[in-house]
């Protein structure tokens, strides 16, 4: 007689249902915030125990302790680093996702997930003006894209250049390049040149020609820096790299969603023409955590670079298509199906409108910041980054300031730091943000 070994009850899941419905339908609370080890402690202590707490109260540690100790980022009024701001269709498809259990790396475990996966790379790839060759896969954040990209890139390059098959290689960058990319280059063990960047945070085409060395074997371009929000200037990167024989990869993890808006489109032109991109669903396109799109113009160099063998897989259906062969993993959940449900359920009109008011609402906040005598606007808007000071705060009243607000939920703006000096940072993802609020908030910089 069989026994189970995980009793788990109707009603047990009906709760988690039931939370996770009132959840969405209400929104994030933005008092909410993360809390010491040291206080977490006391409440959550012993919760892994030999018997078990039971389900009721094991779920009321989430919450009542867990979530309320989360800082969240998805409100109207968190305005600090890249903000997610998922759609209430593709978080309440993310709990159906889970529950399916789907495996997306191979056809044979996903085939009807990684097709609507590929609908959904599909409309990136068509904002990027790229072939009916290109395709890639959702993998978890724009780290492990960009090192994906990066490494097909290196392979790709050694592939086709004989003398370059035994050395390092280097990977050229802006100096408002992402974390990652300097992150990348000690994984793969190979070297980084960094050019300085513009007024604005911009790398040209002749900065980057006169860094570029026989080693380099890729160009990153910043499709929206994430601490300006700066574009490069991708169409001379890309004919610079086209005569110099390297791959130019696209880090839009954060900016790519633009290319949804006809007026900011033309800021990315010569996008046609680079070899990968990445554009993070979980951050301007409306998506739950986590979710990072990765992309190659020609899908094939991507699976050259990232194709598994083994006598495991050699059952896996190579006719149709592997997400494992794009990336750098193999297990993996079909993480870009919430990204997909939203979109099948809203439209892309829906995406290009909403992308277009997060602009409208930076462009607004820039100019009631630059028109107010107590502050200074710096830069932007850079796609929907805003880099502002207050006039009359120290750099230790404007780290309370930040601090005080968060508290309160008022408002999420953290101090950056531009050109060697503290600054305040907006960074709009979320259509409802309401730019009254947020001058109202500013307003007690005076």
């Amino acid at each position: 007689m069989s026994h189970d070994p995980f009793p788990f009850a109707p009603d047990d899941t009906r709760r988690i249902l039931d939370w996770v419905a009132d959840h969405v339908a209400a929104g994030p609370d933005p008092k909410n915030g993360a809390r010491a080890a040291a206080a977490l402690e006391p409440e959550m202590g012993g919760a892994i125990t030999p018997d078990g707490l039971g389900a009721e109260a094991a779920f009321a540690l989430f919450t009542d302790v867990i979530q309320p100790a989360t800082r969240p980022f998805g409100h109207p009024t968190s305005l600090s680093f890249v903000a997610a701001a998922p759609t209430r269709a593709a978080l309440s498809f993310d709990a159906a996702l889970g529950a399916a259990g789907i495996f997306a790396g191979n056809w044979d475990g996903g085939a009807g997930a990684i097709h609507a996966e590929n609908q959904a790379l599909r409309w990136l790839s068509d904002l990027a003006g790229w072939p009916a060759t290109a395709g890639g896969v959702f993998v978890a954040g724009g780290t492990l894209g960009n090192l994906s990209a990066l490494h097909a890139a290196r392979h790709w390059h050694r592939t086709c250049n004989q003398e370059a098959k035994t050395g390092r290689g280097a990977i050229l960058c802006s100096s408002e390049a992402h974390s990652s990319i300097a992150a990348v280059a000690r994984v793969m063990d190979a070297d980084l040149i960094t050019v300085p960047s513009d007024a604005s945070g911009r790398m040209s085409a002749d900065a980057a020609a006169a860094n570029l060395t026989p080693e380099t074997f890729a160009i990153v371009a910043n499709g929206g820096a994430t601490n300006c929000g700066a574009v490069d200037d991708i169409a001379g990167l890309t004919q610079l790299a086209k005569a110099r024989g390297v791959w130019v990869h696209v880090d839009g993890a954060y900016g790519g969603a633009a290319m949804a808006d006809p007026a900011l489109r033309p800021t990315f032109e010569g996008i046609e023409q680079a070899d990968s991109l990445i554009i993070d669903p979980h951050k301007w396109v409306f998506a739950p955590y986590d979710s990072c799109a990765l992309l190659y113009r020609d899908a094939a160099d991507g699976a050259a670079a990232h194709g598994q063998r083994a006598v495991y897989l050699d059952t896996v259906d190579k006719s149709e298509w592997n997400p494992s062969d794009y990336a750098l993993h193999l297990t993996r959940r079909a993480r870009g199906l919430p990204l997909w449900y939203s979109l099948a359920t809203h439209g892309t009109k829906a995406y290009a409108l909403a992308i277009a008011n997060t602009r409208a609402i930076a462009e607004d906040l820039a100019e009631r910041i630059a028109a107010a005598p107590w502050l200074e606007l710096l830069l932007g808007p850079n796609l929907t980054v805003i880099l502002f000071r207050p006039s009359n705060q120290t750099e230790d009243e404007m780290v309370c300031w930040a601090e005080e607000h968060r508290r309160s939920g008022a408002l999420l703006c953290l101090p950056t730091r531009w050109r060697g000096e503290m600054v305040f940072r907006l960074c709009i993802v979320n259509p409802q943000t309401d730019p009254d609020h947020v001058m109202a908030v500013l307003d007690t910089l005076k």
